[in-house]
């Protein structure tokens, strides 16, 4: 297993277990458009910790690998949520970055998951 496999796993297994520890902010960035954002947030946390275990079993790792590119399209949204909730606020200009530079993120992510679990 390389170190970009195991860290990939940690990451999806605690943001995924965050879900439940502390699921207001997931709730929160929710789009208002989606119904039973608490429903989705778990769901989401679930396929979080299943994917980042699932990289890290070579048996399961591309499997797990397009699993996480899917959820990550899938919680798009909520970044973009989270931005427009930000400006409408008028959030300081160091939020507005980091939720800015967090929608390309997500397509960093998708990379690092494809090159590493699925490609790799």
């Amino acid at each position: 297993m390389t170190l970009s496999i195991a860290l990939m796993g940690l990451l999806f297994i605690g943001a995924g277990v965050m879900h439940f520890v502390k699921p207001a902010p997931y709730i929160g960035i929710m789009p208002h458009w989606l119904p039973a954002p608490a429903l989705l947030v778990l769901v989401s946390g679930i396929a979080e910790v299943a994917g980042g275990v699932g990289v890290l079993v070579p048996s399961t790792r591309v499997a797990a690998g397009w699993g996480l590119i899917v959820l990550l399209v899938a919680i798009f949204p909520a970044n973009v949520q989270m931005f427009l909730d930000a400006r409408a606020k008028g959030a300081g200009v160091l939020w507005m970055a980091a939720v800015t530079a967090r929608l390309p993120l997500q397509a960093l992510l998708i990379w690092w998951v494809w090159r590493s679990a699925v490609h790799g």
